[in-house]
C-alpha cells in the first residue's frame, strides 16, 4: 500500500468524518485527488464503512462482557454465529483458537440483563460459556497507527 494511502487510512481511522478538504491539508494533496483515492479505496474494500462511536453508558448499556463459548457436543456443526445473530445485544463474535471456539463482545444495562443474556446464548447455540466482565476500559477504538 502506498505510504498516502496509508496515511488517510490513519486520518479517516480517527476522524471517519474528516472532511476531503482537512485531508487534502493533512496530505498534502488536492481535494479532488484525496477524493479519488478515497473512493478508490472504499472500492478495493479496504474502507468498509464508516460508523458512529456510541457511549454506551449513555444509551443505557454499561457492562460491557466477554462471552467465550464452546460447543457442548463437538460432533454438531459449527453453526454457533447464525445461531446467534438475532441476539443484539451481542456486538461482536470472534472466532479463535483454543478451548473455545468463539468470543463474543457483548453489552447490557446490568447483571441481571448479562444472566439473562447467557440463558438465550447457551439455549439457542447448545453451547458452555466462560463470562469475563470488564471493570473499566482505559481505551478502545483505537485509530490506527503510524
Amino acid at each position: 500500500m502506498e505510504d498516502t494511502d496509508a496515511q488517510i487510512i490513519r486520518l479517516l481511522s480517527g476522524d471517519g468524518r474528516m472532511s476531503f478538504t482537512e485531508l487534502g491539508r493533512a496530505t498534502g494533496l488536492s481535494t479532488s485527488a484525496v477524493h479519488q483515492r478515497v473512493k478508490r479505496l472504499e472500492t478495493r474494500g479496504v474502507i468498509r464503512r464508516y460508523q458512529a462511536l456510541v457511549d454506551h453508558e449513555e444509551v443505557g448499556l454499561p457492562l460491557t462482557a466477554f462471552i467465550a463459548i464452546r460447543a457442548i457436543d463437538p460432533s454438531q456443526p459449527d453453526d454457533s454465529p447464525e445461531r446467534l445473530r438475532h441476539l443484539s445485544a451481542i456486538e461482536s463474535c470472534y472466532s479463535v483458537a483454543g478451548e473455545e471456539s468463539y468470543l463474543l463482545q457483548v453489552r447490557v444495562k446490568d447483571p441481571q440483563s448479562l444472566e439473562t443474556l447467557l440463558a438465550e446464548i447457551r439455549a439457542a447455540a447448545n453451547v458452555s460459556t466462560r463470562t469475563t466482565i470488564v471493570l473499566s476500559t482505559p481505551y478502545e477504538n483505537r485509530p490506527i497507527g503510524g
